[in-house]
């Protein structure tokens, strides 16, 4: 029978390293904390192939983390997989407003998604946060609509909501808007865990910064 690695730590470690091993593309030294992760969370080695960091994606990113912004997610799937203490440790918070009050009545009085209207009943919290998109389209097309402007634009878009009706699309949208640090993966691959993992490896990036 195959003897299996047990310890954890060294699960991690083995992990990463055979995923260094098997990189294609040429990453900076601060990219490769969120390209990692978001192989390992998706076990899927050509997700390289699709993964979009705007060059000043990870600092300002950082910068952000390290003058205490929140965490804004669209749903909360992506909320309950993010580090939350280590966050507060620098200063942030992850909120979601999907389940706040008056979101559903409001949906449905303006025919739109809750995340959609989640994000649309409260954007002055978008203002200088990180917004992690893992599972609605609709919400990174509204925080796009909400970044054409300063005071409500975020300091960074994650946004890598899953599925095959204007996942793509709004993805592409995303990245096109160059203006804007983000961080996606192209086509219709996705989901909270990964919109998570790279909220993640930003805090325990900025936490190594801190030390």
């Amino acid at each position: 029978m195959k003897s299996f690695i047990l310890d954890p730590s060294r699960i991690e470690t083995e992990s990463m390293r055979i995923i260094r091993a098997g990189l294609t593309r040429s990453w900076s030294d601060d990219e490769y904390p969120v390209v990692e992760r978001l192989i390992h969370t998706s076990g899927d080695p050509s997700l390289e192939e699709v993964i979009a960091i705007h060059p000043q994606a990870i600092a300002c990113g950082l910068k952000a983390l390290k003058e205490g912004a929140n965490v804004i997610t669209d749903v909360e799937m992506v909320r309950a997989g993010i580090s939350k203490e280590k966050l507060k440790s620098l200063g942030g918070t992850v909120e979601s407003y999907l389940n706040a009050p008056g979101v559903l009545e409001q949906a449905k009085a303006w025919g739109i998604t809750r995340s959609m209207t989640a994000l649309r009943m409260h954007p002055k919290s978008l203002r200088g946060s990180i917004v992690a998109i893992g599972n609605a389209p609709t919400a990174l097309l509204e925080v796009l609509r909400l970044a054409e402007n300063p005071e409500t634009r975020p300091a960074l878009i994650i946004g890598i909501p899953v599925g095959f009706v204007g996942a793509k699309e709004s993805k592409d949208l995303l990245w096109s808007r160059q203006e804007i640090p983000s961080i996606t993966v192209l086509g219709t691959r996705g989901g909270s865990p990964l919109a998570a993992t790279v909220v993640n490896a930003l805090i325990y990036t900025a936490l190594k910064g801190e030390k």
